[in-house]
């Protein structure tokens, strides 16, 4: 741990879930973004004897944690779309030959049976699947690739295996249980409450009121971080915006060529950018600690999705801002896709909608409606920092409602 990683102790539940894995036990591990899951299966991993896989969902997270490992002198490669055939054939020589400590791969990789095949003739130690939640219907982002993982465990031998993820609900562990036949796994849920975050909701009547909500939050803001968008055409716009705003901002989302999208990464982790707007595709396990503020210019369809993204702040545990920017018309988009869904996903994904709008509408505590929501509330009252705590909404001077503003036209 020190002469590798440089660390000298462990944060709280690491080495808890580091001592079931070496003990050759299936582990659930629920941790929030900043814990340091990463140390979990990596510490473990130098000392078993064979090679460690580990699925993650996205390149970014991939290039981002084989990078880091490359750069502390371990053996790591990646497998996935993004690499040109020449470094793919490289990867493929070096795991052929057993020069490899990881293999990162992304769920439909580890589907192809002639990679499969590849790994089942060396010794996996380990199986670690990152991002767990997406295993699961009920996720938030659910990927259906990784319902093949099950038949990828058991054909390299089924090694132990580690699943990680900041959130779960009840209904998505036992997914991730099921999903991925695990035999009598040990649990360590670490709770999701992070009190260096200040969670926020600023309500927007329009677009223009939006913008000038983000200006003035980046604006204020002592370093960078993430603004989230729904879409492709809002990155695009509100890039714009910021730009325009002299704001040193770049975008991040699936219709830029591969090398753009590198290349607004390595920017906004080497601190060349104050803002980097993206949509879901960006964030998910990128290393940056530092990261100051994230903000939803949109709303996301779920609180479990709205965690996850927040939480990339803060991970240094310095203090940072989690702010929603919020309109009531936010909502529709979520609305028309959920329609196109068959009719038990349409009530599951409506439930969810309904409990994101309430915690954007609620004068509570913000950390009570997350903490109440992934079951975790029992004896909690209130933050004392979100902006409902610092100023009660009954303290402020609340404009009229529709129905008082009808009342004095027609009198």
């Amino acid at each position: 741990m020190r002469g590798t990683f440089g660390l000298d102790q462990f944060r709280p539940g690491q080495e808890e879930v580091i001592r079931s894995i070496v003990d050759g036990r299936d582990t659930v591990a629920v941790m929030p973004t900043g814990a340091g899951k990463s140390l979990c299966y990596q510490l473990p991993a130098l000392h078993l004897p064979g090679i460690t896989v580990v699925v993650s969902p996205l390149i970014s997270l991939m290039k981002d944690q084989v990078d880091k490992l490359v750069a502390l002198g371990v053996k790591a490669r990646q497998v996935n779309s993004a690499l040109g055939a020449a470094d793919l054939n490289d990867a493929l020589d070096a795991i052929r030959t057993g020069q490899v400590e990881f293999v990162f791969a992304t769920p439909e990789r580890l589907a192809d049976p002639a990679f499969i095949d590849e790994l089942a003739k060396h010794k996996i130690d380990l199986f670690v699947v990152d991002e767990a939640h997406c295993v699961s219907e009920w996720g938030h982002d659910f990927r259906p690739a990784f319902l093949e993982l099950k038949k990828a465990i058991a054909a390299v031998g089924s090694p132990p295996v580690l699943a990680l993820t900041a959130t779960a609900t009840e209904s998505v562990y036992d997914d991730i249980e099921r999903q991925l036949g695990l035999r009598k796994p040990r649990v360590f849920n670490l709770g999701i409450f992070r009190p260096n975050l200040h969670f926020e909701v600023r309500h927007s009547a329009n677009d223009i009121a939006k913008q000038q909500n983000l200006v003035s939050i980046i604006r204020a803001s002592s370093g960078s971080g993430i603004v989230y968008c729904s879409t492709v055409k809002r990155c695009e716009e509100v890039a714009g915006v910021l730009e325009a705003e002299g704001i040193k901002a770049s975008r991040y989302h699936g219709r830029l060529a591969a090398g753009r999208r590198r290349d607004a990464q390595d920017r906004f982790m080497a601190d060349d950018l104050t803002a980097i707007v993206a949509t879901n595709a960006f964030g998910m396990g990128i290393d940056k600690p530092s990261i100051r503020f994230v903000v939803h210019y949109d709303m996301p369809g779920s609180l479990e999705a709205y965690y996850q993204e927040a939480g990339r702040a803060g991970r240094d545990e310095e203090p940072a801002n989690c702010v929603l920017l919020y309109r009531l018309e936010d909502q529709r988009p979520h609305k028309y896709f959920i329609g196109g869904k068959s009719e038990h996903r349409r009530q599951a994904e409506r439930d969810k909608l309904e409990r994101m709008a309430a915690y954007a509408q609620s004068a509570m505590c913000r950390w009570k409606l997350l903490l109440e929501y992934f079951n975790e509330a029992d004896g909690f009252e209130r933050c004392g920092d979100c902006d409902n705590c610092r100023n009660p909404p009954e303290e402020r001077i609340a404009p009229p409602v529709a129905s008082d503003v009808v009342a004095a036209v027609r009198e």
